[in-house]
């Protein structure tokens, strides 16, 4: 087989490959033979065994090389939209958030009007819905049968929205200490399904609690039993089980 026919294979995934945290944990995967995602893996992995020195990324948004610079670009991208005049809007689901900068970022982003919902299954050092400072800014928490565990996050970007999957927690040592990979995932299906699971999660009315200004943490209710959406009991329904 010549070289030029050689086809290469990717797994991006937002969780590793563990028999028993598989069972309790969920998360997302992307298998790809795109080239450029492709080439940017092959370069990463020459990175880890020191035969590279790479510091720019075709797709990849790579710690400790880019990753914070790209992610407060892209948060700024929509600060400047919504300043601009168009609707601008954050969707991130993470395990956890307390990197100083970019809980600072995020306020800034809500203090110029941007929507923002955060899904937080641990730890979130941020404080939404204070006056002047993160009005804009909801934070859920959802604990239900299985650990939400999958690095979603979306950028409306003026109606183009861009989603990626990966790794990285909002953690200074996911940025500054560790090899973290987030991916963008541009097939429009898959990326609908991404947006879809981030919308049924926000929609959580049994499992998910909201994270006050006061640092508090309350239940949602349903009004009815009717009423009730249980995300991880939708989603478990979609797979068949």
């Amino acid at each position: 087989m010549h070289w030029w026919l050689l086809q290469r294979y990717a797994h991006i995934s937002t969780g590793d490959y563990n028999p028993r945290t598989a069972r309790l944990y969920t998360d997302v995967g992307l298998l790809t033979c795109r080239e450029d995602l492709g080439t940017d893996l092959s370069e990463l992995f020459n990175y880890l065994t020191g035969y590279s020195r790479q510091r720019r990324y075709r797709k990849l948004l790579v710690a400790p090389v880019n990753l914070r610079d790209q992610l407060i670009q892209l948060i700024h991208r929509e600060s400047e939209h919504c300043q601009q005049g168009y609707p601008a809007r954050i969707v991130a689901k993470l395990c956890a958030l307390v990197d100083p900068q970019m809980i600072k970022t995020l306020y800034e982003a809500s203090q110029a009007g941007v929507k923002i919902d955060l899904i937080v299954q641990g730890t979130c050092c941020l404080s939404p819905g204070i006056a002047g400072v993160s009005e804009n800014i909801n934070v859920i928490s959802i604990v239900g049968r299985y650990l939400e565990h999958s690095r979603i996050f979306y950028f409306h970007n003026r109606g183009a929205g861009e989603t990626y999957i990966g790794s990285a927690d909002w953690m200074t040592r996911n940025f500054d200490r560790r090899i973290e990979v987030i991916a963008p995932v541009d097939d429009p299906s898959l990326a609908k399904d991404l947006q879809e699971i981030l919308g049924t999660l926000l929609a959580d009315n049994r499992y998910a609690w909201e994270l006050k200004s006061t640092g508090r943490y309350v239940q949602r209710r349903p009004r009815s039993l009717a009423a009730e959406i249980n995300a991880q009991k939708v989603f478990m329904e979609l797979a068949g089980q």
